[in-house]
Order: structure tokens, then sequence, then C-alpha cells
């Protein structure tokens, strides 16, 4: 029988187990004992044994070769499948030229020489630092290695910042990053460092120190990725973080002196400022009431004039109508405000040349006011 006929008949390729029997039944013996399972070197044995009946029992002959040679075909051909993550794109080479991408999953190419494949990881975030080294790059034991040559730069008020920084970045892009840039991390190095020192040098270091990181950052991410872009380098900057910025240590401590100068100068300046904006407003309401004072001592005096000139002129006028009647008004009108306050005593020369008995109106006016 040969090895088709045995498979489509339910037996085993393999020839009868140790044993013999060839019954029906789960234990493979009919009788309901169960049967021991062959050893590896029964098995061995048997597929040389089922070998040798494809082959018509020459060892030696043409077919084992062909048989051969068909087993390595298969693996050959077999060798072309291949699996794509889901974290990964795959890159597929024909003698070395690009052909096309595939997506996670299982694929299929030609096997080598004619074509390879290469998946390199594109969801993983890669990160490149500038300006230091963390403990495990710089061979430290603890805490980080810093690289001057990379973190110095020049502000925009001709200071010097010590700044450090990471730039965390990811694959979008596969065919583009394998063969447009030689060196990935190299290339990232350099044009995020391309960038911040633009971008430093376009701010004061007070702005750099303090409020400005966050607009930096920002600002960096831009100007690298459109440098990457440029390169078609299938490279996607995905953050930019700034770990330190601070002077150069050698001139820290007389940094912090400025500082500190300056911040007595604005609380300086706000006291100042606290003081102007008390005084100020309190001098304004001054002067407007003394403004105020005086237009309304200009009313009053203009009033009077014009009242003492329209009184004037009403007199006028009843001067030229009866001239006689007015000048004894007038007088009489004038000897009674000068004579207001002064004692009086009334002679009469027509009554003779003795003393004449007189009334005393002013004695009489005071001891009217006494009682």
């Amino acid at each position: 029988m040969s090895f088709k006929d045995k498979i489509f008949n339910n037996q085993s390729p393999w020839g009868s187990p140790p044993g013999g029997g060839g019954g029906g039944g789960a234990n493979g013996n009919g009788s309901g004992t169960r049967r021991e399972p062959p050893s590896l070197d029964d098995l061995i044995k048997n597929f040389q044994k089922t070998i040798n009946k494809f082959s018509g029992g020459k060892s030696g002959g043409s077919r084992p070769f062909i048989l051969g040679l068909l087993i390595l075909l298969f693996l050959y051909v077999a060798s072309g499948l291949y699996r794509v993550l889901p974290d990964e794109q795959g890159v597929v080479l024909r003698f070395g030229k690009y052909v096309h991408t595939t997506q996670p999953g299982l694929h299929y190419h030609l096997p080598l020489p004619f074509e390879r494949v290469l998946t390199p990881k594109v969801t993983k975030v890669n990160r490149v630092d500038v300006g230091f080294r963390p403990a495990s790059d710089s061979g430290r034991t603890s805490g980080v290695g810093n690289v001057p040559e990379e973190s110095l730069m020049l502000t925009g008020d001709e200071n010097i910042v010590d700044i450090n920084y990471s730039v965390f970045w990811v694959i979008k892009d596969a065919q583009k990053f394998l063969f447009n840039i030689q060196s990935p991390v190299e290339t990232v190095k350099a044009t995020s460092e391309t960038a911040m020192r633009e971008v430093i040098a376009k701010n004061e270091i007070q702005t750099i120190l303090t409020e400005g990181r966050s607009n930096i950052e920002i600002e960096v991410q831009e100007i690298t990725q459109q440098i990457l872009d440029e390169y078609e380098s299938g490279i996607q900057i995905t953050q930019v973080q700034t770990q330190q910025a601070d002077p150069p240590a050698q001139v820290i401590d007389a940094f912090r002196d400025v500082q500190a100068a300056r911040a007595d100068r604005e609380r300086s300046k706000n006291e100042a400022e606290a003081y102007a904006n008390d005084v100020i407003p309190r001098a304004r309401g001054e002067a407007e009431q003394v403004l105020q004072q005086a237009e309304a001592y200009k009313k009053e005096v203009v009033a009077k004039a014009e009242g003492e000139a329209s009184r004037f002129l009403a007199i006028y006028n009843e001067y030229k109508n009866a001239k006689q009647v007015t000048q004894e008004r007038m007088y009489l009108e004038t000897m009674e405000k000068v004579l207001a306050d002064i004692d009086k005593v009334i002679i009469d020369k027509e009554s003779g040349s003795g003393v004449v008995p007189y009334l005393p109106l002013p004695e009489l006016k005071k001891s009217g006011s006494t009682n």
C-alpha cells in the first residue's frame, strides 16, 4: 500500500506501531486494553521504512534524491513567508531595491536572494538627549554627564545659557527612514541642536530661564520637523522636552547676585509705583479742589461786579431823570454809611447860642443793648 493510500484509509503512514495489530477501536487492538505509545527510535525507524517504500525500496536510487530535492524546494519556497508585527512595517527589497511596504500581518515575498524584508519598529518612541548623557550612557553610576559643546548657547542679549533637552521621535515612513538617511540618531541630534541654537539666539536669557520654555520647545519642534521633512527622512518629532536651563556653572553665583539685584530693583520700583499711585491721585484731587474754588471765586467776583455795574447804571439812569433828588438821596445814603458807627451830637443853630437839650440816641441804644 502506498503512502497516499495509507492516508486515505486512515492508517498511520509510519506503519504499524510496535506490538502489531492494526484493528479498529480507540485502543488500537480491539480488546479494550490500552496500547503503549511508540518510542522515538521506533518513530524514526518507521519513517525510514516509509521513505524506502515510497522510493521503491531502493535506498541508493534516484527517487530519494528527488524526494530530498522536493523537500528542499518546498522549504526554500516556504522561506518567503514572513510576518509583520503590529508595531512594525515591512519594507520589501528586490535585489536591494525598494519594491513596496506591507502593513502588519502575514505576507509572502520571493525567497533569497531575490527579495528580502526589513521590519523597523514604527511605533517605538525613540529619544535623543542633547547637552547631556544619562548615567547609563556616560558610564557613571549616578547622575548625568554634561556635554558643554552641545549645551552652551548664546542668547539674544549676548548671555550664555547652559541648556539640556531631549527630543522624542518615531518613524512615520519606513522606506524613507531606511534609505534617505544614513544615521537617524545623529541626524535628529544635529537638526534639533541647530533649531535650538536658532531659537535661543532670538530670545533673552530671562525669558529662557522663566516663562518662555514652553514656547521655545514648540518652536524648536517645528523647525526640527521642517528640516527633517526637507531631508525626506521619514521621521516624526513628537516632543521636545527641556530638562535644564541655567547659566554656566562658572558664573552661576554672579548670575544669582544679578538676579537678587533685579529682584530688589523690581521691589523698589513696585514700592515707588504704589507711593505714586497714592500721592498723585491725592494731589490731583487737591488741585481740582483749588481750581473749583478759584472758579467759584471768579464767578462770585464777576457776578458782584456785574451787579454793581447794573446798580450803577440804574442809578445813573435815575440821576439823568431827576438829578436833584438823586443827589440828595445819594448824599443821605452815603452819610448814613459813613456816620453809622460814630457817636453823634446834633446842635440846632436856629435855637440860639445856649445849650440845647437833645435826645441822646447813642446812649439809649447802648443801654438798650445792655438790657
